[in-house]
């Protein structure tokens, strides 16, 4: 299966925390594992839906990016090289300093601490 293919299957973190807050309204109340869901992405992710698509798509024009890798970086926003490459540890990809550095300008443009 093409990577292209599988795009559909991933949801961001922030996607995530809309999804669970518009079912709290619906169904006023989540179970356990929901709520702890909400909580986790209403305290970890940081930027909007609209930035973080537009995060995800730049991500996905950097050669060595497959779409998976571009929501992990979009979801941890890794500001160093050490963060980057944690991401990448279990992974066959050897990122190189250029795609190193392109990535992280990019994860900057749309996240300052």
């Amino acid at each position: 299966m093409m990577d292209d293919e599988k795009t559909d299957n991933y949801v961001s973190l922030v996607e995530v925390k809309n999804i669970l807050k518009k079912l709290e309204k619906e169904r006023s109340e989540l179970t356990y594992e929901q709520r702890i869901a909400l909580e986790h992405a209403q305290a970890f992710s940081k930027l909007t839906i609209k930035q973080t698509k537009d995060l995800i798509k730049e991500l996905k024009e950097v050669e060595s990016i497959e779409t998976i890798h571009a929501y992990k970086i979009a979801d941890l926003l890794p500001t160093n090289e050490d963060a980057l490459k944690s991401i990448f540890a279990k992974e066959r990809i050897n990122l190189g300093e250029s795609d190193i550095k392109k990535i992280l300008n990019i994860v900057k443009k749309f996240y300052i601490e």
